[in-house]
This record gives structure tokens, C-alpha cells and sequence, in this order.
């Protein structure tokens, strides 16, 4: 078997659920006699040294055993870093035919969620789609193509069938000082502050399920919440300038834990969707909170909806910057720029 028909496991170990989830993994894959090598990440930046090590190896499927901040990293793992000065304004992918598989087990799974359309599927469901999309590449190897076609393209349209071509974020927050790719959302104001707490919280909590975990931190976020003025620019014109409280810049539909930020949004149409939240008091807060797991926040006048390629969020006033969270990890402040990079990144469907 040649070396890039083979697969490459990266485990989150310093995850729970994601220690619980790779024994049914590793065995299912022995099972259908799918050769593989892993590695188990337990430290910040193991994950997307692993992935790109591996795509560099020639490995063409990587396989990420966690939750949406593992599956970000590995996201990025996918490219050249992006987080140093002198670093390109598109970073270059190591292998451009490669893709990532996704094992959810991690808190919200919420890029999974988006890809299965709002379902959050079994573990073993998303293990048949990994065995299926192994067991093509080894298959491609002996396809003929049709008169004239290369065994490569007979190759890439069989493997072609088991991925999908996504968008990427590509972000620059702390005014250019961060540069970093996400894979399903980022947030800023109320949202960060959310995500920094489901990080920071027991053990006790974590055993709890996902949706109650990032309920119970936005209760204690919405107490301690502020206003702040800001403006959010969408390809280059202001979108809105408010006393802001969130800001949702969104690839795929969900994120917290199955909230439904941006209903309409396709990780396949080359567009950011941007949300708004402006002037809302607690109780405001409170009462979207409860109605975003369907979309009904949309319906408040105070929020806003918009798309674009290009998105910026500046405070008014430098003292008041906000953080920046983007697939479940902090990655800096205000101000904050983001674009889309289109059908970027392969993934296992």
C-alpha cells in the first residue's frame, strides 16, 4: 500500500471523552483492516504539529479523535503557519489533495453537527465514513479510467465522493499580532467570555453534557456581561456601531454547544455570516439565549445578520477591546479581522 493511501490518528488525550472515544476507534479501525499510525496530543500546539508533520510525510488522511478546538487545530495543521510576522496573507497548503476526517468527541462538536445537518451523530456513524473514505483510496489505486483519463483523475473522482471542499477562517487579532486559521466560528464579546469559562471549568462540570455545560457558563457571563462601543465592518463598510454585546462571525451554522448562531450559513459558499447583537440588557440576553437553539434570536430587532468575505471588529475605544475566541480557544483582542478562504480544506463526508 503506498504511503499516502494511508491513515495518520491524532487523539486529543488531555480530553475525556476523547481518551473514552479512541479504544472504540482504534478498534473499529483494526476491525475493517484499515493500517493506520496515531499519536496522542496532551500538550497546546501538539495537535497541529502533528497534522502538519504528517500531511508533510505524505499521509493524505488525517484522522482528529476530539472536539471543535482539536479539529481546529488540526485545521491548521493543514496549512503553513500563519502566526508569525512575516507570515503570507493566504498560508499554503501542505498537501492541497488531503483531508481531514472528523471523530467527534469533544464538548460542543459543533462543526460536526453543522456537517450532518444539525444532527449530532453517533461516534459510529462518523467511523463509517472514515472506514468508507479508507477503503476508497485503497480501491482508486486499481481504477481504470476512462479513454483518455490519467489513472490520477480516475483516482481523484473515486476519492472525490467521500470529501467535501470547505471554507476556512483565516483571523488577525491584538491588531495583526495574532494570525491564526478556525474552522467553524468566532466570537467576540459575551461569546469569548463563555468560551474561556466551559475551558476553565472542574471536573464535575465536564461530566455534565455539552449544551448544559455552555448553558450553565453563559448564565455566569450574562451577570458579569458590559456593553461596550464598537463598530463591525463587513467588506470594507460599516455594518453596524453600537453599544455592542456579541459578535458572531460564522463559518458553519452552530457553535456553543449546539446553539443555532447563524441558521443560513454554508461552509461551502465562500461567505462569512456575521451576527450582531446591539443594546440588549440582560434580561434581553437571557431571553435570545433560550430562543437561539432554534434561530428565533434572528427575529429581535437588535440583532442583525449580514454576509461577506472581509470582517472587522474594532472598539470604540482601545481600553474597552474585547476578547477573541474562535473555535472554542482565546486567541487574542480587538481589533480583529477576518476572511474567508474558499474550499480550502478537504473534508471527510
Amino acid at each position: 500500500m503506498r504511503e499516502s493511501q494511508r491513515l495518520f490518528v491524532v487523539v486529543n488525550n488531555a480530553a475525556a471523552r476523547a481518551r473514552v472515544a479512541w479504544p472504540r476507534v482504534r478498534g473499529a479501525l483494526n476491525h475493517a483492516g484499515i493500517k493506520f499510525e496515531s499519536r496522542e496530543s496532551s500538550r497546546p500546539g501538539e495537535t497541529e504539529e502533528t497534522t502538519r508533520e504528517a500531511l508533510a510525510g505524505g499521509f493524505a488522511t488525517v484522522a482528529v479523535v476530539g472536539g471543535d478546538g482539536t479539529l481546529s487545530a488540526a485545521a491548521s495543521g493543514y496549512f503553513e503557519p500563519c502566526d508569525r510576522p512575516a507570515a503570507p496573507a493566504r498560508p499554503r497548503a501542505i498537501n492541497a489533495d488531503a483531508a481531514l476526517a472528523i471523530i467527534p468527541a469533544g464538548t460542543g462538536d459543533d462543526f460536526a453537527r453543522g456537517l450532518a445537518g444539525g444532527r449530532r451523530d453517533t461516534l459510529d456513524a462518523w467511523l463509517a465514513r472514515l472506514v468508507n473514505h479508507c477503503r476508497t483510496r485503497e480501491e482508486s489505486s486499481g481504477v481504470v479510467g476512462a479513454p483518455g483519463d490519467t489513472s490520477h483523475q480516475a483516482d481523484s473522482r473515486l476519492v472525490s465522493s467521500t470529501v467535501r471542499s470547505v471554507d476556512v477562517l483565516l483571523g488577525s487579532a491584538s491588531g495583526g499580532e495574532h494570525g491564526f486559521v478556525c474552522l467553524n466560528a468566532a466570537t467576540i464579546g459575551i461569546g469569548a467570555d463563555v468560551a474561556g469559562r466551559v475551558a476553565s471549568q472542574g471536573s464535575k462540570m465536564r461530566r455534565l453534557p455539552g449544551n448544559a455545560r455552555f448553558a450553565w457558563a453563559a448564565l455566569r457571563s450574562l451577570a458579569a456581561q458590559r456593553r461596550v462601543p464598537a463598530r463591525v465592518s463587513v467588506d470594507g463598510g460599516c455594518f453596524v456601531e453600537c453599544e455592542l454585546s456579541l459578535v458572531a462571525v460564522a463559518n458553519a451554522p452552530f457553535a456553543g454547544g449546539g446553539m443555532n448562531f447563524a441558521p443560513g450559513a454554508s461552509v461551502c459558499d465562500g461567505l462569512l455570516d456575521v451576527v450582531t447583537v446591539c443594546r440588549l440588557s440582560r434580561l434581553g440576553l437571557l431571553r435570545e439565549l433560550a430562543r437561539v437553539h432554534r434561530g428565533g434570536h434572528l427575529a429581535n430587532p437588535e440583532v442583525k445578520l449580514g454576509r461577506g468575505t472581509h470582517v472587522r471588529v474594532e472598539t470604540l475605544d482601545e481600553a474597552d477591546s474585547l476578547a477573541v475566541e474562535a473555535d472554542g480557544d482565546v486567541r487574542g483582542r480587538t481589533p480583529v479581522e477576518f476572511r474567508v478562504m474558499p474550499a480550502a480544506l478537504r473534508v471527510v463526508v
